[in-house]
């Protein structure tokens, strides 16, 4: 059997598809597997699977009618043969070493789980490094509470330091965790966090290191970077597993915020998306939605509870304009910078 199994979902993957496989297929830790969920793609990228297959006997190709990347990692994790697993994005990349520096951290600490950092590559090809979720050191139950499973939760407005993103490729996950606390995925929108804050919930060890091991590209045609017409009902739904997921493992007590914090950071992403230039709708049409949005109840009471400060320079001012209930000069200043870019 494998020591490590790499899961990657593939949808309109073509263009990228053979870079992030021959970085993974050519680690220096060549004991693996590649799962290719290929989720009813309609391009060629099914196809391209399948050559990749045949070339490399570590390869193995599931194809599935389209349901979404959840139900690809899903497929991926149910079918690994290994004691390890590692996700990655079609049109991302690793580094040669990544996958022997994670496994030697793990083996060396009696870890359960190991995070490095990772690049940030434009679609220019600048890369900008980025930190790990925490700095490099060992850390047990109690920290990793403190220091991934608090943050994920999050009390965020006004501390950027603090904000942790789900990226879940830059770990290295023990399946026994996985399948014995029946950890999956679900959703098409921030279910990589959902996923990280219950299986921290599990892990007993986390190994850190300094090494990048992920290359993260920003792809303009990314899911992340779409307009999302379901947006708000998407997030809704991400915030009722959020609140069970707390509910079932006791957190949050020392948060008392954190929901209104999440509020607050989902309904900045849902102003964003909606004032988006990929949206067709008229202006008016999306001042509108916004001003709805706002009014939510649960959206109001952030609203009333938090006066967000300390944010970026353009969410700062997003901040401000809705606590001050400006919907028409925030939307003239979306419809400036959408006109200038």
């Amino acid at each position: 059997m494998p020591e490590i199994s790499v899961i990657v979902p593939v949808y309109r993957a073509e263009a990228f598809l053979r870079k992030c496989t021959e970085s993974i297929l050519s680690q220096t830790f060549a004991d693996l597997e590649l799962l290719l969920v290929e989720d009813g793609s309609p391009d060629k990228s099914g196809a391209l699977c399948d050559t990749i297959a045949g070339e490399d006997p570590r390869v193995r190709v599931f194809h599935k009618e389209n349901g979404g990347v959840s139900s690809a990692r899903n497929l991926g994790m149910e079918q690994a043969r290994g004691k390890y697993i590692a996700f990655a994005d079609a049109d991302d990349w690793l580094p040669p070493d990544a996958l022997a520096l994670m496994h030697a951290a793990m083996v060396k600490n009696g870890a359960d789980t190991v995070g490095g950092s990772h690049n940030r590559v434009e679609v220019d090809g600048r890369s900008e490094p980025e930190p790990g979720a925490m700095p490099a050191g060992i850390y047990g139950p109690e920290e990793v509470r403190a220091g991934i499973i608090d943050r994920l939760l999050g009390e965020r407005m006004g501390k950027p330091g603090e904000v942790l993103n789900g990226f879940i490729w830059r770990f290295l996950f023990s399946k026994d965790i996985i399948w014995e606390k029946h950890i999956t995925f679900a959703g098409a929108y921030l279910e990589d966090e959902l996923f990280l804050l219950e299986y921290f919930c599990y892990a007993k060890k986390l190994a850190m290191i300094d090494e990048p091991v992920y290359y993260y590209l920003q792809n303009p045609v990314s899911v992340t970077r779409r307009y999302l017409p379901d947006y708000i009902h998407t997030f809704e739904r991400f915030m009722a597993a959020k609140i069970a997921l707390a509910e079932k493992h006791g957190l949050g007590d020392n948060l008392p915020h954190w929901k209104e914090n999440s509020n607050w950071a989902g309904l900045l992403i849902a102003i964003g998306n909606e004032f988006a230039a990929s949206n067709p709708a008229p202006l008016a049409k999306k001042r509108r939605k916004v001003k709805e949005f706002c009014a939510r109840a649960e959206m109001a009471e952030a609203i009333q509870a938090i006066q967000p400060q300390g944010l970026g320079r353009n969410k700062q001012m997003v901040a401000d304009l809705v606590c001050k209930k400006r919907f028409f000069v925030l939307s003239m200043l979306y419809w400036y910078k959408n006109r200038n870019h």
